[in-house]
């Protein structure tokens, strides 16, 4: 995950089954983080029935809270009651371990964490469990999404001394904040080949009173490697020459052939996540090499993952990720940082294809950011939990528990609102939507794919046919049943809306509202009927992020605010503000270089030059090159890493390398290509380096073969318009769009541009360049159009 593989043998060596509770034998790193649930498939789901996963709803609350009540994060405050004794990641519990001469006890988790909720109810709501943790340990807990410089630094600890990682990610520490022993879930009793928590807990405070300096030294040792690494330098024998970008490119197509999953879509066998960053690279990919199997990949892909369980059929939206193969049953969170990328590539679907289909997907994602995660000053909260209660009287929340449906129940609701279906009988149109999402009387999910029992007898919609099979199977038309599949999904919308609602995080992340910003500005540029809509939701997303998220005096991000819930425009920060990551400012240029191309905005191409001007100065490395993620004086921040890997979102250095290579010729200004130069060139050695990297390779293609420039010449009038909407319709990635107006020359970003092109006999006239060659010029919208549509569509679907 980062620039650590040299430490990896050191750490195998090193950690002792002493030391590592767990005892299970490393592997090589993986490239994902899997969540504990992934691994116990094979289980019996009677075992789980003790867990109130998410915790049970306890009308008595304990009478103390402890240290987080005064915390902002709604991760914290869920552990604000618990009988341990928690802190803040903060001095004062730093001091205390040293003080005291106590190991520290680090969670890490998220308030959407399926598994997070199950231990704290398992473990940290036990007075016996909270006992042994507060006699031996200082207890703290930190929200990775709030802070992940300290969950990147401990994940890729335990990462590399057990192969695979995931949360809740349970970490003991020396008092200097060295990491000793790592692991993620830990039942309360011992099972699954697990330890018991409490068993772990008295072998770890017990190793520390008798073998204290052993387990000093190995910590401190372990620290300084860590930091020695993060000194790195490029290896010259993988730099990057004229001719690497197509090499890599055919290498990282080939991997992707070889993983792709002809049958499902989606790359490797389950847990299947989005990936939505390999799938831009592939995008990419097609358009250079014109080979329509590669983009086949991608749109096999959206098309599997649009008609799995994975999307939320009713209402609009995408789960975290797929627990089978074919997408059906899911993980059900839904997080910010999938539904803004899902929304792009979506759209970029649409611009290749003009297919509806892919269309109708991103404007549902639109629909159901706006209505369940939109704060009214316009920022977007970070997600929606999988667990909820089954019902108002209930008070153990279930995964599943909103989104699944019993056989019966959508049979009711359909016979109480019959006269919605107009002239279509509701036997009729239970028997069209029961087929058409493949509903069983008994359930639909694969048992396999449960084990918590929590779905036994339900049903998540999942679409195996298409429209056509099951026109053909009823004798419709494609309208009457795109009407029936509507009215029934409306009526299923308004039902669930009276079940109790998976909890809601309301911390407003800067970097995944820039994800956001992005997705919203390239559905905006699909050109259709909604695009003002689109464009306005963009803009007060922008007006929110510079007004509540940026400290213009000092030029600098946050990275995170809080709301109270949908509707409520109370808005919160923390006492000691948490200052913005790499990712937070890259993800967010990005953001401003779609929302310039969607809009022609200078001012936020001018934002977007500020900010990376700001993240040069926070985060890059004058020695060796790239992004470090945190900044060199983040207190309690044991090293400074580089991530080295595209996964559920992008790392911050491959947005930034294609950051830094269009700011060059918006500008006109070299020093950004040489910085994206010695960008690249660190992460060369990275292999395969279109799997791990593929956003990255998609930024090596554009800065090796250059950008499309397209300079729409005239004044601010219909026309130009007309030009540019034509130009905005087609997914080109390398494609910066200049606005020169002869009428305010000064306005202008790139002057040479500005001095460069002229109006051809007074008429808009439109200049087409790839890599400084340009076409002739073009004064015709429909000859626009069409050499447009000769290089940037395709047929396929």
């Amino acid at each position: 995950m980062f620039r650590a593989r040299a430490l990896l043998p050191w750490i195998r060596s090193t950690l002792t089954k002493a030391q590592t509770p767990q005892g299970n034998p490393s592997k090589a790193v993986e490239r994902k983080l899997l969540a504990p649930t992934l691994l116990s498939r094979s289980l019996n789901k009677h075992d789980f029935r003790g867990m109130a996963t998410g915790g049970e709803v306890d009308a008595q609350a304990p009478k103390q809270g402890n240290r987080l009540l005064s915390s902002k994060s709604p991760y914290l405050l869920q552990h604000a009651y618990n009988p341990v004794d928690w802190y803040p990641w903060s001095e004062e519990a730093f001091e205390k371990a040293r003080r005291e001469n106590k190991l520290i006890f680090l969670s890490v988790g998220y308030s959407t964490c399926h598994w997070c909720h199950v231990m704290e109810h398992e473990s940290f709501e036990s007075p016996e469990t909270a006992a042994i943790m507060n006699e031996h340990f200082v207890n703290i807990k930190v929200d990775r999404e709030e802070r992940p410089d300290i969950d990147k630094v401990y994940m890729q600890f335990l990462l590399m001394s057990k192969g695979s990682g995931g949360w809740p990610m349970s970490v003991w520490l020396t008092p200097d904040l060295a990491p000793l022993v790592a692991g993620t879930y830990f039942p309360p009793k011992t099972r699954y080949g697990m330890p018991a928590f409490n068993t772990v807990l008295q072998s770890i405070a017990k190793k520390w009173q008798t073998d204290k300096d052993a387990l000093i030294e190995a910590g401190s040792t372990l620290v300084e490697a860590l930091k020695k690494n993060q000194s790195a330098e490029a290896v010259p024998e993988a730099a990057f020459e004229p001719g690497s970008a197509e090499a890599k490119l055919s290498e990282a197509i080939t991997v992707h052939k070889q993983r792709f999953d002809q049958t499902h879509g989606g790359f490797g066998s389950e847990p299947k996540f989005p990936e939505v960053p390999r799938l831009n690279f592939l995008f990419h990919g097609y358009l250079v090499t014109k080979d329509v199997d590669v983009l086949d990949m991608v749109l096999q892909t959206l098309d599997h993952i649009g008609r799995g369980g994975i999307n939320d059929h009713i209402f609009g939206g995408f789960a975290r990720y797929a627990t089978t193969r074919d997408w059906h049953n899911v993980h059900f969170e839904k997080m910010l940082y999938d539904q803004g990328q899902l929304m792009a590539a979506y759209a970029n679907a649409y611009k290749l294809t003009r297919s509806e289909t892919f269309l109708g997907y991103a404007d549902n994602i639109y629909k159901y950011l706006v209505k369940d995660l939109r704060h009214p000053l316009g920022g977007f909260y970070a997600g929606e939990d999988a667990d909820s209660l089954p019902t108002h009287k209930d008070t153990v929340k279930v995964e599943g528990a909103f989104y699944a449906w019993t056989w019966k129940e959508i049979q009711a609701a359909f016979k109480h609102q019959a006269d919605r279906f107009e002239g279509v009988s509701p036997e009729r149109a239970f028997e069209i939507y029961s087929f058409h999402y493949g509903l069983k009387p008994n359930g639909n999910v694969p048992t396999y794919s449960d084990p918590h029992g929590h779905l036994t007898g339900k049903n998540i919609l999942i679409v195996k046919g298409s429209d056509e099979e099951t026109c053909s199977n009823f004798n419709l038309e494609a309208e009457p049943l795109e009407k029936v599949l509507n009215t029934a999904n409306d009526i299923l919308h308004v039902l669930r809306d009276q079940r109790p609602r998976p909890h809601l995080d309301t911390k407003i992340i800067c970097a995944w509202n820039g994800l956001v910003l992005s997705g919203l500005s390239k559905l905006a540029n699909c050109g259709t009927a909604k695009r003002q809509q689109y464009m306005q939701t963009a803009k007060d997303l922008l007006e929110f992020l510079r007004k509540e998220m940026y400290d213009s005096e000092r030029k600098l991000l946050l990275r995170s605010c809080y709301g109270v819930a949908v509707g409520d425009p109370m808005l919160e920060k923390n006492e000691s503000e948490i200052e913005g990551f790499l990712d937070d400012y890259a993800f967010l240029i990005k953001g401003l270089l779609d929302y310039y191309k969607a809009s022609l905005d200078l001012s936020a191409l001018h934002w977007a030059k500020e900010l990376q001007e700001t993240q040069d100065k926070l985060f890059w490395d004058e020695q060796n090159g790239a992004y470090f993620f945190s900044k060199l004086d983040s207190p309690n921040v044991i090293v400074r890493l580089k991530d080295d890997h595209d996964g559920a979102e992008p790392c911050g250095n491959s947005v930034s390398a294609r950051n830094l290579t269009l700011l060059s010729h918006y500008y006109d200004e070299d020093a950004y290509l040489q910085r994206v130069g010695k960008l690249l060139n660190f992460f060369a050695d990275v292999a395969p380096f279109g799997h791990a990297l593929p956003e990255m390779l998609s930024a090596l293609l554009l800065h090796e073969n250059g950008l499309d420039l397209v300079a729409v010449v005239g004044p601010d009038s219909d026309d130009t318009k007309r030009f540019v909407e034509i130009c905005r319709k087609f997914y080109i990635p390398g494609m910066i769009i200049l606005h020169v107006d002869p009428q305010h020359p000064d306005d202008a970003s790139n002057q040479r541009v500005q001095k460069k092109f002229k109006m051809v006999n007074g008429k808009t006239t439109v200049y087409i360049c790839h890599d400084r060659v340009c076409r002739m010029p073009v004064t015709d919208p429909a000859q626009l159009e069409q050499n447009l549509m000769a290089n940037f569509f395709t047929e396929r679907v």
